[in-house]
């Protein structure tokens, strides 16, 4: 007996002239995860992606669990293959299926019939592989209405595939069919979301962090990395831009009021991520912001900090609230890494009652008190690049 991999698309469907761009991007996807866990083929037949092990020691084990976190694949059905005869199938149904079962009160069995040589039509296979699953499992009964699962059974040309229920998919659509972006990392919950969310709709990811060292600790640089290396089974490979904000921090608390302190720092970050952004290639930035969740993520505190990039800004997190973006996070596996006490550069010279409802000009003003433009540039000359592999 041998097992593969059976993976339903998803919007690929719907892509009409497009199709075999998403389709090819995503077989692309699955040839590079497919090296760690050894020798595999993958083919594709009527909206489904086949996988196969070419040998015993290809891991389809790890290589389940990694196809579960590539989007633009919904569901994914563990299968044994036999050979197509009524005895060879019994014998399957008896030995693969019942694992799938435990738990399970009701069932029921679709057959399709590709090969129309097959001796049975798929009313009679059916009904005898029903018979087969009711003497392996006892304690089930038929439910031909609304089963609690469904056992499949497809005679094709080169065997019989049999496989009961389907797993959760990614969902979305092939990473890098949407082009690329910049997300602001930051050691928070909130931008590793949107990260994910982003890329989830096809983004490629490119990321930059800002940092205040000394202010913040190597550890706070250390943790915003592994939150990149927890969002990489989901993202692939991707780069962050390291840059420091000490200087320019300096400088603002030196020339600036304090209640504009933030969102000063904010216009930097837009305008340094703009520049750095046009440089690798990226479309668009990404941030985790979500509407007044805090001063600097009002109204009007996004208005006066969105005219420094003439680039789209994605906030896919704009309209939630805290604990859906919670939700996200714990699921993605980086809510433990975001709530480790290490500051980042937004916490440190945090002014006591920042603006929530600012004036444009009066920003601007402030803004207008240092040589802008020259920080701007020392502040992109002293950036350094975090290569994060792919852990898949």
């Amino acid at each position: 007996m041998k097992e593969i991999l059976l993976c339903k698309y998803g919007e690929i469907v719907l892509k009409g002239s497009n199709r075999r761009y998403f389709e090819d991007t995503l077989c692309k996807t699955l040839r590079h995860r497919a090296k760690k866990y050894g020798s595999f083929e993958i083919t594709r037949s009527q909206s489904t992606l086949i996988i196969e092990p070419k040998d015993d020691f290809a891991d389809i084990d790890g290589m389940f669990e990694s196809t579960q976190k590539v989007f633009g694949i919904v569901g994914i059905s563990r299968c044994a293959v036999c050979e197509k005869s009524m005895e060879a199938i019994k014998k399957t149904v008896e030995e693969y299926i019942p694992q799938f079962l435990i738990g399970k009160k009701t069932f029921k069995v679709v057959a399709k019939r590709s090969d129309k040589r097959f001796a049975l039509d798929s009313m009679q296979i059916a009904a005898e592989v029903g018979g087969y699953v009711l003497a392996a499992c006892p304690y089930l009964r038929v439910n031909v209405r609304e089963p609690e699962i469904v056992v499949q059974v497809e005679i094709r040309e080169f065997g019989a595939y049999i496989h009961a229920g389907q797993f959760k998919g990614a969902g979305g659509i092939p990473v890098g069919t949407s082009g690329k972006a910049m997300l602001l990392l930051s050691g928070g919950i909130d931008s590793p979301v949107a990260g994910y969310m982003m890329t989830k709709r096809g983004i490629q990811l490119e990321a930059i962090h800002f940092e205040s060292f000394p202010y913040t600790s190597e550890r706070a640089r250390e943790k915003v990395l592994e939150l990149a290396r927890e969002l990489s089974p989901y993202a692939g490979t991707f780069t962050v831009h390291i840059v420091s904000l000490t200087h320019i921090q300096e400088e603002l608390v030196k020339n600036c009021e304090e209640d504009y302190f933030t969102l000063l720092l904010r216009r930097y970050m837009m305008a340094i991520s703009d520049r750095i952004a046009k440089k690798t290639g990226c479309g668009a930035l990404i941030t985790g912001e979500s509407l007044g969740q805090v001063a600097s993520q009002t109204m009007q505190a996004i208005g006066v900090t969105n005219p420094m990039t003439t680039l789209p800004v994605f906030r896919p997190c704009i309209g939630m609230d805290k604990e859906e973006i919670v939700q996200i996070s714990r699921k993605i596996g980086t809510f433990d890494t975001s709530i480790q006490p290490y500051e980042d550069c937004c916490t440190v010279f945090t002014p006591k009652h920042p603006k929530t409802k600012p004036e444009l000009s009066k920003v601007e003003e402030q803004q207008s008190r240092l040589d802008f433009e020259a920080l701007v540039n020392e502040a992109i000359e002293g950036a350094y690049v975090e290569y994060i592999r792919a852990e898949v």
